[in-house]
């Protein structure tokens, strides 16, 4: 163990006997992330198709990152937000290094009315804060809708249709769409159409993390097929927030 990182766990150590903390995803004290849970945060980026759309994912949503995702969304746990945003750097990066050289905007799906509220903040947007990442906020709620969470692949279709608004005309903006778990695919679907609707394209997309398949070409809430509309956005400019290569850190 270097000099460094023995200075940094002594201080930890001390920090928890102050402030007694919890790992956020197996529980074990005194680490907001123990080195097991961070471990398998450990980005591994691939892109994750749906019917909808595809998208490049650094995290399966199972197990300890399914947990540490979960506190820090709905849990308060901003603690446990530098590994998440490592995570998603990563995904980020991939997707940049995939496309032709250019610039892209980066647009995040904003949250609804009553998760902002619930939540005190928008988490992907902090992630990305801390990924030197500044969004554009380019879309914007339409009308109510819920939360996608816990709703199966034809209410999620539904529920995200005509949700989301452009903010402006998007003539010859070019953007990279960026939300937190895919797993339909419904939520960026109609961010990109939204997107398209104005006038925008879309290069690409990352997420922090997918829903594991429970085998190829099904989805874990649903067989139902969603409507593909990757091909009509132009999935993959006026000069953006990040440029390819993109490099975390």
């Amino acid at each position: 163990m270097s000099a460094l990182a023995s200075v940094r766990r002594s201080v930890l150590d001390a920090l928890a006997l102050l402030v007694p903390v919890a790992c956020a995803g197996c529980g074990d004290p005194d680490r907001s992330v123990c080195a097991a849970c961070v471990a398998a945060l450990r980005p591994a980026p691939r892109l994750a198709h749906r019917d909808a759309v595809s998208a490049w994912a650094a995290l399966d949503y199972a197990g300890a990152a399914a947990a540490v995702i979960g506190a820090y969304k709905d849990g308060a746990r901003t603690d446990a937000a530098a590994p998440l945003a490592a995570a998603l750097a990563a995904s980020i990066a991939a997707a940049l290094g995939a496309l032709p050289s250019g610039s892209v905007e980066v647009c995040t799906v904003p949250s609804t009315r009553a998760a902002m509220r619930r939540r005190g903040y928008a988490p992907v947007d902090a992630l990305l804060v801390r990924c030197g990442i500044r969004p554009s906020r380019v879309l914007r709620p339409a009308r109510a809708r819920d939360d996608q969470a816990g709703l199966g692949a034809d209410a999620r279709r539904l529920n995200a249709q005509g949700a989301l608004v452009a903010r402006a005309d998007l003539r010859g903006r070019r953007f990279l769409l960026v939300d937190d778990i895919l797993t339909t695919g419904a939520t960026l679907a109609e961010a990109a159409r939204a997107v398209t609707a104005a006038g925008g394209s879309v290069a690409s997309a990352a997420v922090l993390a997918q829903t594991p398949l429970r085998h190829p070409g099904r989805l874990v809430a649903s067989p139902d097929a969603l409507r593909d509309i990757a091909s009509e956005s132009g999935y993959g400019g006026r000069t953006g927030v990040v440029d390819p290569p993109f490099r975390s850190g």
